[in-house]
This record gives C-alpha cells, sequence and structure tokens, in this order.
C-alpha cells in the first residue's frame, strides 16, 4: 500500500499507484492526483486517468523526463497544483520527481528561502539534484549557488 513523502498538509509525493493505490488515496482524503510520468515509461498505468477518476480523485498528467529538467513542463505542474482539489498526491515512477515538483511548490505557496528549501529537502531525503527542482534553485537562487 502507498506511504506518500508528506510535503505539505496539501501535498504529498510516491511512486507509481496502482488502481487498488488509488482507491487507497481517496479513501486517506486526497481529492487529486498528478502523474509525472509519460505514456512511454516501462509501468505506466494506461488506464490511469479512468481509474483515478472512478475512485473519485481529479486527475492531471504531466509527463516529466526523470533525467532532463522543462521548465515549460515544470510550469505546467505548478499550475496544476495550484488549480486542482487538495490535497494533492503526485507521483512518477519512484517518488524524485514526484518529491521535487512538491517540494518546489510548497517552496512558492509558503516563500521559502534557499536555506528553507535545503533544510526540508534535508528532512524528506529530497535530493536537491533532482533536474527540475535543481533548475528552480539554479533560476531562483542562483546567488545562493555560486
Amino acid at each position: 500500500m502507498i506511504n506518500p513523502k508528506k510535503i505539505s498538509d496539501d501535498l504529498s509525493a510516491s511512486g507509481q499507484l496502482t488502481p487498488e493505490e488509488l482507491q487507497q488515496a481517496a479513501a486517506e482524503g486526497f481529492q487529486s492526483v498528478i502523474n509525472l510520468r509519460s505514456p512511454d515509461e516501462p509501468g505506466f498505468l494506461s488506464d490511469e486517468e479512468q481509474q483515478a477518476q472512478k475512485a473519485g480523485l481529479e486527475y492531471a498528467n504531466i509527463p516529466l523526463k526523470p533525467t532532463e529538467a522543462n521548465q515549460q513542463l515544470t510550469i505546467t505542474a505548478l499550475q496544476e497544483i495550484a488549480d486542482l482539489p487538495k490535497p494533492i498526491l503526485i507521483h512518477c515512477a519512484a517518488g524524485a520527481r514526484a518529491s521535487g515538483i512538491a517540494l518546489i511548490a510548497h517552496a512558492i505557496q509558503a516563500g521559502l528561502t534557499y536555506e528553507q528549501i535545503q533544510q526540508k529537502a534535508a528532512d524528506l531525503g529530497i535530493s536537491l539534484e533532482q533536474p527540475h527542482l535543481k533548475e528552480f534553485l539554479l533560476d531562483k537562487y542562483a546567488e545562493k549557488l555560486s
């Protein structure tokens, strides 16, 4: 069963979900699911949107590659996070992309400093080298990284 990483009261992250775990997420109070996987990734659940809706969850799929940052897709993911009913369960294959995107959204919403982001990442075991998170940090906090 799922054991999501709680990033904030509104955002949690996990690896790939099964149809049963989507039902469990809804039963635990999640209102929405964001899938960051591409349909061409091994293990992609092809009917996940239908399974999520069947469980009563709002759903969005934003195909972020795990190995390269994409600022436009990151912005799209952040917009979905802003718009979807909360709490939101964000997932990818193993949870790294999902944790990074959730941390970015939380940092923006809470107005976290670079040091606070570092501490939150350390507390949650999130790598600051995750491509989407690293690009966000370089863009927003370049002076801290030089």
